[in-house]
């Protein structure tokens, strides 16, 4: 048995026996009454959710194709846990439904399936399993901002890499057209990042030297997709574009990630929504 696997027990035993623990304390379904007896439901109860996790598990890894690791970034461990208790909290609160309905509604009638009954549980498992994530956020704190750290490293050694501009698209002049046919010739490679102003985008380039900026009317999606043959000009926030050959560093701030830009050295944002967007590329750079 591996580590990896092992730890997976660990883990999510814990968060079973800490969705019984709630059954204990706030005794829904009845179990009440049933004075020892509860106990033997309740031990059959956690042996269903662990079962229940490790089926989860199993969609995860082979149907989903997001195996367990923590290799790839913080991002990705969210998002997978994200999808564990999308697919697992419905699953468990419709077992237990099912075990209320065949083993404990010989006493009590209201235990008998039906959506009233499984949206009730809905919501008490997925009390359950907020407050299980928040924990497990809060116990891996330190390892999920050490992971962040290792992955902010690689971005930042990938952006030191040198890159040959002359044999990429990256070396050519484009123009940049605006909705009311305005236009703007530039040189890819030196733009610096590009911010949406009202109907306005204010383009930041460097030219011998020195940072200048050019407005021209037109949306920041458009230009987005007139510069899409351009692989290192990415959209990092709803309100920013950046040319990734000029960013210096990435940066991680109390989780918030910005980008340090060369020659004018401003900080520019980036959303969550385009994080793994702007990871990708630099990693293709």
């Amino acid at each position: 048995m591996s580590k990896d696997f092992q730890d997976m027990i660990k883990v999510r035993t814990i968060s079973v026996g800490f969705t019984i623990l709630a059954l204990v304390v706030f005794k829904p379904f009845e179990l009440g009454v049933w004075q020892w007896e509860a106990y033997v439901h309740l031990i059959a109860i956690g042996v269903i959710g662990i079962g229940v996790c490790l089926i989860t598990e199993s969609i995860l890894k082979y149907v989903i194709k997001m195996p367990k690791s923590d290799k790839q970034g913080v991002d990705y461990i969210i998002h997978r846990n994200l999808w564990f208790q999308f697919i697992n909290t419905p699953l468990i609160a419709l077992m237990i439904c099912l075990y209320r309905h065949f083993f404990l509604s010989n006493r009590f009638e209201s235990n008998q399936l039906s959506w009233s009954n499984f949206l009730e549980t809905l919501l008490i498992i997925a009390f359950c399993s907020f407050a299980i994530g928040l924990y497990w956020r809060f116990k891996y704190r330190s390892k999920y901002l050490r992971i962040e750290l290792e992955e902010m490293q690689l971005l930042n050694k990938q952006l030191q890499k040198p890159q040959e501009l002359s044999v990429t698209p990256q070396s050519s002049r484009h123009i940049l057209i605006g909705t009311t046919n305005e236009k703007l010739s530039l040189q890819i490679s030196d733009i610096l990042y590009i911010e949406s102003v009202g109907n306005y985008v204010k383009v930041y380039q460097i030219h011998d030297g020195k940072v200048q900026t050019n407005m021209l009317r037109s949306t920041s999606k458009q230009i987005e997709k007139d510069l899409s043959p351009y692989p290192t000009i990415v959209r990092c926030h709803r309100a920013f574009l950046v040319n990734l050959q000029q960013v210096e560093q990435i940066i991680s701030r109390s989780g918030n990630v910005q980008l340090l830009i060369k020659h004018c050295h401003e900080f520019i944002p980036v959303s969550r929504s385009n994080m793994t967007q702007v990871k990708s590329a630099i990693k293709s750079i």
